[in-house]
């Protein structure tokens, strides 16, 4: 899977992967953005909660039908300082509906357990290389 994220000037920019969807990201005024796209950070939790919330709901597809209503609500606590990593982030699931509680908690386990890959690619090794001019450079950090 490819992702290829352009510069748009400033601080924005649009990414855009195989699936041919389009996702713009901007950074807050008091970052230099114009507020024209969700943070990166926003979307890090967005493609938490949608990955977990798509694995939640194919595990309990049998029992759609008993739900009315499904929200995640996805909280980030960051580090004050640079680099403001994520130090925690906790998923919620809102439910209403005739569903048996115990199985809403074997989906999310199966998810973070077995399925999401979002959830496991943060715990993943990140590597990074330059294209300068169309010649790869030697690594200086």
């Amino acid at each position: 899977m490819i992702v290829t994220t352009t510069w748009n000037k400033g601080r924005k920019f649009t990414a855009k992967g195989d699936s041919g969807f389009e996702l713009n990201m901007d950074a807050t005024p008091a970052y230099g953005g114009v507020g024209e796209g969700a943070t990166p950070t926003e979307m890090l939790l967005a493609s938490l909660a949608g990955c977990i919330g798509i694995d939640a709901t194919m595990i309990l597809n049998p029992h759609l039908d008993k739900i009315e209503k499904l929200e995640i609500i996805t909280d980030g606590t960051r580090r004050e300082e640079a680099p403001k990593d994520f130090t925690a982030m906790n998923v919620t699931f809102v439910v209403d509906g005739t569903v048996d509680s115990s199985k809403i908690w074997r989906a999310i386990r199966l998810s973070e357990e077995k399925y999401c890959t979002v959830s496991n690619s943060l715990k993943g090794e990140i590597t990074y290389d330059v294209v300068l001019n169309g010649e790869k450079t030697a690594r200086e950090m």
